[in-house]
């Protein structure tokens, strides 16, 4: 309960809706109890005594009590599906607000398709559990009270059966209730593992159909779905159980009520009036014991959705802005003091280990290396996308951790390994390097990054639509719109991390020669192809998470094995000059 109760304050501006709501319940319910009263009053007065004014009388306040209740009932509606939807919409915005705070770090932690669940089926079950269970939960507790005192009032010796027979539904209840709340966990883990295998088979559809391997997604998706499948009937196999153990209840105190009570009207100590209006507290009892065992199953759904929720929300977001932070960054200058970097902080290796290296302002770098180097790892630390464990990473002489995160990821360009692009027009693409960049500004990144000349063959040019992710261009074609997008930034540091895997040489050569006329960047590339970083300024070479070498393409080709390694089986004989 601790859980729902933290999420309620997210209620915000529909707090009033749902108080507004309650009160409309409780005062239908009283309409609702007051019923049986003048149904009791007609036939033992009325019916008895043939008085039809009384009977007519009687049966207008009825109806007038059946309208009064059925408007409060609209009324609620209104009210608590604006408080559930609103709610609900409430939790979503703030879950998707907390992951857009996250670091990187806090990201590993959750699964894609863990999270889009938690925001869609878990937050959904909250707010059917408000907007169907609200009502029940304020109407089963006040019809339950009024209920069984109106009872006792009528016919105490009566009232002893429904004393008898409600504690064995509430055992009942509570054993259903107890049975399926870790079933509720297994349910939501199992939609996570639906959703991620969808994600995937839509995602990676093209691989799919190039490798031919659709009848194997197929039955990848079937195993989760089946999963879901029995897990789902396990759970509402003993949810079920409610409604028959409710029944023979009932119908268990309605014969033994009519038993006795028949025998009291024979016995004249009881009328017929007085029989029928018990008999409809007791249907209103027990009802409402079947609303709170339905409210019960809801909450202890939504307790697990809620635990889900609040485990998003209440991630601890490793990085953040230091408070009056540094807003503006004097150079392009980067440097590495001692600086190590593990992923988890529980993880016995380190993926970075005591890396010092210097780099000044407006120069270029290239990074060499084998796969799992930690070449990305070692740029990751630059924008802060990770903090290091120990030591310091400074960007324009002061630590990276004293800087405003905005100002410096503004200031620190990089263009990330896997190119992103999002659904909607190139303009709108490119706009996120910078909002307020103009045609001018737009094309002059284009042309430097080599994307206007696939451009100027669009019909439409800048407003081409590119897709859901881009599916309309090409790789290469991509990842030239991704540097395009970087370069709008207008960074003092600009770090490509291998993102002209895709582009041929020669269009390689002029985005080169296009970033070398940039003045007073520093620009940093990670490549795999040495003809990227041949004429750079220094190349570094990465081993095993470590600086193996560092030096200019003439000093490494004559003493370091790994870059003559390097040279010797891309360029296989090649005769390149350093220059």
């Amino acid at each position: 309960m601790k859980d729902l109760k933290c999420l309620l304050r997210y209620l915000g501006p529909y707090r009033k809706d749902m108080v507004i709501g309650a009160l409309l319940v409780v005062i239908e319910t009283g309409f609702e109890l007051v019923i049986p009263i003048l149904m009791a009053d007609l036939i033992d007065i009325g019916v008895a005594s043939h008085d039809m004014a009384y009977i007519l009388h009687k049966g207008i306040q009825m109806v007038v009590c059946a309208l009064l209740s059925l408007i409060t009932g609209l009324l609620y509606a209104r009210f608590a599906a604006r408080a559930a939807y609103g709610w609900g919409a409430q939790i979503r915005e703030a879950q998707y607000e907390r992951v857009q705070s996250y670091a990187f770090s806090n990201l590993d932690h959750f699964e894609t398709s863990s999270l889009i669940t938690r925001m869609t089926t878990d937050a959904t079950v909250l707010q059917n559990a408000i907007n169907g269970g609200f009502r029940p939960m304020v109407r089963g507790p006040v019809m339950l009270i009024l209920g069984v005192a109106l009872s006792f009032w009528m016919n105490p010796g009566l009232a002893v059966v429904f004393v008898l027979c409600a504690p064995i539904l509430g055992a009942i209840l509570f054993y259903i209730v107890h049975k399926i709340a870790p079933m509720y966990h297994l349910l939501q883990k199992a939609v996570d593992r639906l959703n991620g295998t969808v994600q995937e088979g839509l995602t990676a559809i093209r691989a799919v159909k190039a490798f031919v391997r659709g009848e194997y997604e197929e039955e990848k998706f079937d195993q989760v779905n089946k999963t879901l499948m029995d897990t789902s009937e396990r759970t509402f196999h003993y949810a079920v159980l409610n409604l028959p153990a409710f029944q023979l209840t009932l119908y268990t105190a309605v014969i033994l009520i009519m038993w006795f009570g028949g025998n009291m009207i024979l016995d004249s100590s009881l009328q017929v009036g007085d029989l029928t209006g018990f008999l409809s507290y007791v249907f209103q009892i027990m009802n409402s014991m079947m609303m709170i065992s339905n409210v019960f199953l809801l909450l202890t759904r939504s307790l697990a959705s809620a635990h889900r929720i609040r485990e998003v929300l209440d991630e601890e977001v490793v990085l953040s802005s230091p408070e009056h932070g540094a807003t503006e960054v004097m150079d392009g200058s980067v440097s590495f003091e001692d600086v190590s970097f593990k992923y988890n902080l529980n993880a016995m290796e380190y993926a970075l280990s005591n890396v010092n290296l210097h780099i000044k302002a407006g120069q270029t770098v290239g990074i060499l290396g084998g796969t799992g180097s930690a070449k990305s790892t070692l740029v990751q630390l630059i924008p802060r996308l990770y903090d290091a464990t120990s030591g310091s990473v400074k960007v324009g002489g002061r630590d990276v951790r004293e800087y405003d995160l905005q100002a410096l990821r503004d200031a620190v360009g990089i263009v990330l390994q896997k190119n992103v692009l999002f659904s909607g027009t190139v303009r709108e693409n490119l706009l996120w390097g910078n909002p307020h960049a103009d045609d001018n500004e737009i094309w002059e990144a284009c042309r430097a990054a080599c994307a206007d000349e696939f451009l100027k063959r669009m019909p439409k040019g800048l407003d081409t639509d590119l897709g859901q992710g881009g599916v309309n261009v090409s790789g290469g074609q991509k990842q030239r719109l991704c540097i395009a997008r970087t370069l709008l930034k207008h960074p003092k540091v600009l770090i490509f991390d291998d993102s002209t895997s895709a582009v041929d040489t020669a269009t390689e050569s002029d985005i080169r020669t296009a970033l070398a006329k940039l003045p007073n960047v520093t620009k940093i590339i990670i490549a795999q192809r040495i003809t990227s970083v041949i004429g750079t300024d220094q190349i570094i070479i990465m081993d095993d998470g470590r600086i193996h070498a560092v030096g200019t393409h003439a000093e490494l080709l004559e003493k370091d094995p790994i870059y003559q390694e390097i040279y010797a089986s891309q360029m296989k004989g090649e005769d390149i000059s350093a220059s």
